[in-house]
């Protein structure tokens, strides 16, 4: 298949897995080096500091199962602590810690990196343009 046959799906998830393999790497040199790949269902915009578990895994399009593995292994890494959500009762709610706060904040640094990265390489105007398009593909019902 040549290049510009390339379908919008490969389009945009090739370049989105490059991101996430970056942010990992990034986060292990940083000292978060029990992350992996598969935390990012977690991990990734807008994060899950206040969101129930069910929640996480819908948007992750994941398990409750799968999910939930997941959240044991950042829990028992110290990232995220689960607590009973006040006023509902058996229902639980996810809270980033210090350290998964800081790892949060990691990610930000190297997301705003990538961004200046990838306008040196589009150029300003071009970048631009990619993220005022995805914006609107973020607003609209293609995103749902």
């Amino acid at each position: 298949m040549k290049t510009e046959d390339m379908l919008i799906g490969a389009l945009l998830r090739v370049p989105a897995q490059a991101i996430q393999r970056r942010l990992i790497k990034e986060l292990n040199a940083s000292g978060f080096d029990e992350l992996r790949l598969p935390h990012m269902a977690v991990l990734q915009f807008p994060g899950p500091d206040g969101v129930r578990p069910g929640t996480l895994a819908e948007r992750a399009g994941m398990s409750k199962q799968a999910m939930n593995q997941l959240l044991r292994s950042l829990e028992a890494f110290g990232y995220i602590a689960r607590s009973d959500m006040p006023g509902e009762s058996g229902a639980r709610v996810i809270r980033l810690t210090e350290r998964g706060h800081a790892a949060f904040s990691k990610m930000i640094e190297v997301l705003r990196d990538i961004e200046r990265e990838w306008s040196a390489e589009l150029g300003s105007d071009r970048f631009g343009q990619l993220k005022t398009l995805l914006l609107h593909v973020w607003d609209s019902s293609l995103a749902r």
